[in-house]
């Protein structure tokens, strides 16, 4: 333990992911299937329900606990769990970007709200700072209740169906032919995939799908990675990190499956860069959660599209300013929920909340859900004596091609 302490927490999981790689018994080398079993989840909170991301995945799945629940020695008093005599916490990190701090007028005199109290707001740290926490399993406590987990009967959602409304929201363009090979073409935009009947089960094809969407989501008018690597670089390698734990996650949110075997040709040079670049697990694991944001955000804008009713239109007054884009702050009722702009990204893309869900995406200016919160925000909803109508621009339902990448 003490010689965890001192070693930064990307080394502890490099070193570690290398045992279990060369030993096969990683998480990325791990299958699970759809069968109806209880569902597959990754380390979470127990107290918030929230998952951990990032490097924190690793570095509390490393551990090889069953049990996905963790949390800090403060939420399980709170709770009045108690953790076990001589267990011992697992380290994670966060990195603040941000701080919430009292706004202060021209004189630097703290601005009081209507009751008097310090108004709040957020700035942005000239420097990320990394915080530290320690948190210990549900399998370290005792008192907390036993985990319970939900089969696939009682998703709510057939794993295949949102899979395959998740390839479609993409607009991917996908060749389906015979043979072996799976892999994203950059320079086509497009990627192929064995037939389905040649794969055992219907939950690897589409395993192998979203691991090639994966790679399809670094292209330049996307996530704009990298990804132009001759098969054995290290590039190749840290790309085909990043598809892999992406396709991890999002195996895990649809309960699609993990199939480790299409790709296990690449743990050795997993090894290799790890043992040369420790920090490579936190950067891939940070791209990885980006892919996921990116990807589970198509498919949220095209649930959005499809729960529409064109024929409902927003009211605007005339004295309402007319806003000509979306800025960071902006916070828009639509569709029965309120979506909140988080930041800005390259390519006048946004960084966007569904704060209803708190599911996280990117917004982009061509996306029809960008036109309709311009126009959600132009139009503000009014209140009359009878009822409040909300908020529903007209939307059409055009859907484009986008191109695909295609890689080994």
């Amino acid at each position: 333990m003490r010689n965890d302490k001192i070693k930064a927490l990307h080394v502890q999981v490099a070193e570690k992911l290398i045992e279990q790689l060369k030993a096969g018994t990683s998480p990325l080398q791990k299958p699970w299937s759809t069968d109806n079993l209880p569902t597959f989840e990754l380390p979470y909170n127990a107290v918030t329900g929230n998952r951990y991301k990032g490097i924190n995945i690793f570095s509390l799945m490393l551990r090889d606990y069953e049990d996905p629940r963790w949390m800090t020695f403060k939420q399980a008093a709170a709770n009045e769990w108690k953790v076990k005599k001589g267990e011992k916490a697992s380290l994670i990190q966060f990195i603040k970007a941000t701080e919430l701090v009292a706004k202060r007028d021209e004189s630097g005199k703290p601005v009081l709200n209507e009751e008097g109290k310090p108004v709040k707001i957020i700035v942005r740290l000239d420097r990320p700072i990394v915080t530290t926490a320690w948190v210990f399993n549900a399998s370290q406590i005792d008192g907390i209740p036993e985990l319970r987990k939900k089969t696939l009967a009682e998703l709510g959602w057939d794993p295949i169906e949102r899979a395959e409304k998740l390839i479609a929201a993409s607009g991917a363009e996908i060749l389906n032919k015979a043979g072996d090979d799976a892999y994203y073409d950059i320079l086509e935009d497009k990627i192929t995939l064995p037939l389905k009947e040649q794969f055992d089960a219907p939950d690897k094809y589409y395993a192998t799908a979203l691991h090639e969407l994966g790679h399809w989501t670094g292209h330049k008018d996307r996530l704009d990675r990298s990804i132009m690597n001759a098969f054995g670089t290290e590039d190749y390698a840290r790309e085909e990190l990043r598809a892999e734990i992406a396709s991890l996650l999002i195996g895990q949110e649809l309960n699609i499956g993990h199939d480790p075997e299409q790709h296990a040709a690449y743990v050795g040079s997993w090894i290799k860069l790890l043992q040369d670049t420790p920090f490579e697990i936190h950067a891939a694991a940070a791209d990885a959660e980006k892919i996921f944001t990116y990807l589970t955000g198509l498919e949220q804008k095209r649930k959005l599209g499809n729960d529409m009713q064109p024929e409902q239109v927003p009211l605007r007054t005339k004295n309402t300013p007319i806003s000509e884009h979306l800025t960071i702050g902006d916070k828009i009722e639509y569709n029965n929920t309120v979506f909140k702009v988080q930041g800005h990204l390259k390519q006048g893309r946004l960084r966007m909340e569904d704060m209803g869900t708190g599911n996280n995406f990117i917004l982009s200016r061509n996306d029809n859900l960008y036109s309709s919160l311009l126009q959600a925000k132009q139009n503000p909803i009014m209140e009359t004596g009878l009822s409040k109508q909300t908020a529903l621009p007209f939307y059409q339902q055009t859907e484009t091609i986008a191109p695909q990448v295609s890689r080994r």
